[in-house]
Order: C-alpha cells, then sequence, then structure tokens
C-alpha cells in the first residue's frame, strides 16, 4: 500500500524577524517513501518543516498539499491528511498514555467532539502499532525517553494520516531507542505506505533509514535524491565544512560518512 498525496515546496521564503532562513527553495516529497533531512545547525531544517506542516506563513513561494496550498486550508482538514510531530513535544502534565493518543482524534470528530467506535479502534490500533498498549494506564512524564517518543508517534498515528512529519524523533535518545524510533517508523512505511519527512542531526542515521535523502546549505537546497547520490565527501565538506570518508556500510548497503579529525587518522605507509 502507498499513499499518492503530493507535496511540494515552491520557490518557498521564510524567516523571522528581519532574518531570512529559508531562500527559494524548491523541494518534492516523493509519495509513499522515507525522506530525511540533514544540514548544519541553523540552515532551515525545523523552519522548513513547520512551514511544510502550516505552522509557519511563508514570505514569498508556496507549500502544496495534493495542488492546494497549506496555508490557505483549514488547519483541522489538514490535519486529517498530514500529521507533525514537534521537537520535545511537551504533554500536559499528569496526562496518561490513553488520553494524549486520543487527543490525536480531534481533526476527525464534529463540532461536538463526541467520541465514537472509529476513535476508539483508531486509538487502539495506534497503541498496538508502537507497542504502548501496554502503558495506556501510566502518566506520560513517568515514561522512559523512548517510551515517550513512541507515545507521541501514537498520538500522531491516531489521526490517521497518510503524510507524517517529524522534527528530530530522535534527539536526547540513547543510541537503542534511536534505532527503535527509527524502525518503528520504518515499520509503518512499509506496512502502511505512510510518507514520512524527519529531521534528523545525524547523518549516517539518515543514510540508512531514508529513500530520498535531502542535504539543505544556508537555507538552500544543496543536494537532494537517494542517499547513495548525495552522501559524497563533497557534499559532506560543502555542507558541514568537514572532511570525511564515505564507505559502505557493511550492515545496510548505504552510504556510511566516517569524519576525519585531527587525531584519528592513520599515518599512511
Amino acid at each position: 500500500m502507498t499513499t499518492d498525496h503530493s507535496l511540494v515546496v515552491e520557490g518557498l521564503t521564510l524567516g523571522y524577524g528581519d532574518h531570512t532562513v529559508i531562500s527559494e527553495l524548491d523541494l518534492l516529497v516523493p509519495p509513499g517513501k522515507v525522506t530525511a533531512i540533514v544540514g548544519a545547525n541553523a540552515c532551515g531544517k525545523s523552519t522548513l518543516l513547520r512551514s511544510m506542516s502550516r505552522l509557519l506563513a511563508p514570505r514569498g513561494g508556496r507549500v502544496l498539499l495534493d495542488g492546494k496550498e497549506v496555508h490557505r486550508t483549514p488547519a483541522k482538514q489538514l490535519a486529517r491528511t498530514l500529521g507533525l510531530l514537534p521537537q520535545s513535544p511537551i504533554s500536559p502534565e499528569g496526562i496518561t498514555v490513553a488520553d494524549l493518543v486520543g487527543r490525536g482524534r480531534h481533526p476527525h470528530q464534529g463540532i461536538f467532539a463526541r467520541w465514537s467506535r472509529e476513535d476508539d479502534e483508531a486509538v487502539a490500533d495506534a497503541l498496538t502499532v508502537t507497542e504502548t498498549a501496554v502503558l495506556a494506564d501510566r502518566p506520560v512524564d513517568e515514561l522512559s525517553g523512548g517510551q515517550r517518543q513512541r507515545v507521541w508517534i501514537a498520538m500522531a498515528l491516531a489521526q490517521q494520516t497518510d503524510l507524517l512529519l517529524l522534527d528530530e524523533p530522535t534527539t536526547f535518545l540513547d543510541v537503542s531507542h534511536q534505532i527503535e524510533v527509527l524502525d518503528l517508523l520504518t515499520d509503518l512505511n512499509r506496512n502502511r505506505g505512510t510518507t514520512i519527512v524527519m529531521v534528523l542531526h545525524d547523518l549516517n542515521m539518515a543514510a540508512r533509514y531514508s529513500d530520498h535523502l535531502v542535504a539543505l546549505a544556508d537555507g538552500k537546497l544543496h543536494a537532494a535524491g537517494d542517499p547513495a547520490e548525495v552522501l559524497t565527501e563533497d557534499n559532506v565538506r560543502a555542507v558541514f565544512g568537514l572532511d570525511s570518508q564515505v564507505i559502505a556500510d557493511p550492515t545496510s548497503g548505504k552510504p556510511l560518512m566516517l569524519p576525519l579529525g585531527r587525531h584519528h587518522v592513520l599515518n599512511e605507509l
């Protein structure tokens, strides 16, 4: 199963106050695929994601979902197709897992917000897919970092959207929990055809888990395409100012970037 929704960025310019962050950017998100966005700090990754989800209005250009401008689409209508997991989300104090996940059903409820059997089924399914059903009665603030991330993803899934945007979903997680979250997102893509766009800091995780890799530099699109075409030594140098060696990952076959610092390079014989 693959979603056929199209998400396109055309000539997008974004900023805050007098500062321009993104300048005339064009981007096509492949439907039914996993796209990872990478780049140096303050290059505009999170800003781009905020605009793609309607949270930040453009100064120029537009974001189109199925040919319609997202910033002209009512928020509740958009939320039935596109879900967003922001960076470091904060839950209300004392809220349980089941109640938090249930909030993902808001876009589907009528004016009187009556809970339906479809809502129950959507929440139960989201809890099952993310393996958080056993946590349903637990307060969210008592969970581990990896558990909380799975719960937030469950809330986004309860929206039953075909597109899911995630801003640094592995931030502050240890390696095992990073893999746990990224494996879950891969399962969602492969089993349900969910189109996923995520901002990641870790280049190697981005290359391993994405079908489509986007590299931003100074508010502009530097490269986009297959990870093997984007994660190159020249692009790492241009985007991050870092010398590196890129080899094939012996586990996944995807490109693996090895940074070349000043102190840990073997002397040539």
